[in-house]
């Protein structure tokens, strides 16, 4: 997508959250562009720097006490993860995807992802063993339970792409990595910290209507969570106003 509109999808994000949580504080011996890129991702995705929120160079290398240079070598790795936009003669800003971009996401994964599941439950040669499936939410849980905001967005789009994988179309399953890279991105950014946007027991639901084998509930269930968590995003962000870059980083 153009760089005027918002950020392109990128796989990139979903592996770098695969990660799982960032470093608090740096370690010893660790590279030290490796800890700011990690520390400026966190507040991202923690809602501490809001979308559109100004990373100057000057102001940041102050913050983390290196050379402008490092910051430099950073901004464009978040860039090309796409959490990050790089306007010309304006600086770096923290990526804003539009409203009807967020929408078209949606939108597509809500044409997709119930046939998906109806497959799945109508096949029980590519549904297989649920198992792991049922251990994947409960690692959601877990994950939800101790607050750890990153890794609940992680394998929540994570639980998604299982799904996709197992339809055995390699052409679906790629396609849902990518929707799933940009969700990570649009929920991360965009999600109202106080109502979870993503519930754990609607995944568990679906498992169970794809392990009895009816298609129609399952499908009926992806796209009821797909409105669900489509409803959960604050879309219409007010003017945030001007940020602490400090306060935010601390």
């Amino acid at each position: 997508m153009p760089d005027a509109r918002g950020p392109a999808p990128h796989k990139g994000l979903a592996r770098r959250l695969a990660k799982g949580k960032s470093r608090a504080a740096p370690e010893a011996g660790a590279d030290v562009e490796e800890v700011i890129y990690d520390k400026l991702l966190t507040a991202i995705f923690e809602h501490r720097l809001p979308p559109g929120t100004k990373l100057g160079e000057d102001r940041l290398a102050g913050i983390f006490g290196v050379t402008r240079a490092r910051i430099r070598s950073v901004l464009p790795r978040l860039a090309h993860e796409g959490v990050v936009q790089l306007e010309p003669n304006r600086g770096a800003f923290v990526a804003k995807p539009s409203v009807a971009e967020a929408r078209g996401v949606f939108e597509t994964r809500r044409i997709l992802e119930p046939a998906i599941a109806r497959k799945l439950a109508l096949d029980s040669r590519r549904r297989g063993d649920v198992a792991p499936l049922r251990q994947h939410v409960a690692a959601e849980a877990r994950a939800r339970a101790r607050g750890d905001t990153r890794a609940v967005v992680r394998l929540s789009g994570e639980f998604h792409i299982l799904l996709a994988e197992r339809s055995g179309n390699e052409v679906l399953a790629k396609t849902m990595r990518e929707l799933a890279s940009l969700t990570c991105l649009i929920i991360g950014l965009y999600d109202k910290p106080s109502v979870p946007s993503c519930l754990g027991e609607e995944h568990g639901h679906i498992v169970d209507a794809l392990a009895a084998g009816d298609g129609e509930r399952a499908a009926s269930l992806m796209l009821e969570h797909l409105e669900h968590v489509e409803r959960n995003l604050d879309l219409t962000l007010p003017d945030w106003g001007p940020v602490d870059l400090e306060v935010a980083l601390r």
